[in-house]
């Protein structure tokens, strides 16, 4: 299986508007890109208590001004000007929002796209927002998002699909169109923490971690702990490893000068960044998603040239 490679789509600041996001997107497929993955944030709240798992400072996944496009519809805006790039929620903070609807807008961009659509899952990490969101309880969130996924699937797949849960339940009704991709788009869970890694194997097709940053470095002998993990508790409850993949992001949320002066794995020279990437691949990643993100286009479509030609060539 080759390597693949994705990049993060402008969901916030000066790039994330129409023109832009339309440059760049049909650029990445252009020069090869397998991947665009779009975050998920519907608010920014003011001075935040909670703290952002990927950065060991105050930093935030947005910028000053609060703006983030929601990412379902971006992604479906995306749906009808691409043509080969799988759309990726990165990931989808699963208790936002209803499940029943939610599914039926995941499967609507799947029919849109033609079957191009990966749901990537989380749990959440602000707490503020699920307050104003006026979601289940943010303590529950791990539960919440279980129960959702298997909606997701059942609404996906069954003819007459019904549910009593204990954060939802619905009758039997009709649910259509059902996605492209059956019985439904591929799913990856995020996160790095054991339940995270339960949960992509009773419910996934791929573990969808974020590396490379000083908060969660996922160096690969932390990985590698992390996969067996994975293996014994495949071999526990009988699922099959071989169809779970591993999907690496490694996104720069953090000032260089976090990591005290060492390399961040995915930067330097295209020798460096090759080597970083066959390190992982032999861990089993088979797609890594890099950071081309800026807030000048030119920048941002240069840095995408510079990893196809120099980086993403050693892979084809």
């Amino acid at each position: 299986m080759k390597m693949e490679f994705g990049f993060y789509l402008p969901t916030h600041g000066p790039l994330a508007k129409r023109d832009p996001i339309l440059k760049i997107a049909s650029h990445a497929e252009n020069i090869g890109f397998d991947s665009m993955v779009a975050g998920d944030h519907v608010i920014a709240p003011i001075n935040p208590e909670s703290q952002y798992p990927y950065s060991v400072g105050s930093e935030v996944p947005w910028d000053s001004s609060g703006e983030h496009l929601e990412m379902i519809t971006e992604l479906a805006f995306l749906a009808g000007v691409t043509s080969n790039a799988k759309l990726v929620t990165s990931v989808l903070i699963v208790p936002h929002r209803n499940p029943i609807l939610t599914a039926k807008m995941l499967s609507t961009i799947d029919v849109l796209s033609g079957g191009r659509l990966v749901v990537g899952v989380g749990v959440g990490w602000l707490e503020e927002e699920f307050e104003s969101l006026d979601t289940p309880p943010f303590k529950r969130r791990g539960k919440v998002t279980d129960e959702y996924i298997s909606i997701f699937k059942e609404l996906w797949s069954e003819e007459e699909p019904s549910h009593d849960g204990e954060f939802y339940s619905f009758k039997p009704l009709q649910f259509s169109p059902k996605p492209i991709q059956r019985p439904g788009p591929p799913i990856w869970v995020g996160g790095q923490s054991r339940a995270a890694i339960r949960r992509v194997v009773k419910m996934a097709d791929a573990w969808h971690p974020v590396g490379a940053n000083p908060a969660s470095p996922l160096e690969p002998s932390e990985m590698s702990v992390e996969i067996d993990y994975m293996d014994s508790y495949c071999e526990k409850i009988g699922r099959n490893r071989s169809e779970i993949s591993i999907v690496l992001k490694a996104p720069v949320y953090d000032k260089e000068n976090s990591f005290g002066g060492n390399r961040r794995r995915f930067s330097g020279n295209p020798e460096q960044i090759v080597a970083d990437i066959k390190e992982y691949e032999n861990l089993g990643v088979s797609h890594i998603v890099l950071d081309t993100r800026s807030a000048d286009l030119n920048k941002s479509l240069e840095k995408m040239d510079w990893l196809s030609e120099e980086v993403m060539s050693s892979f084809r």
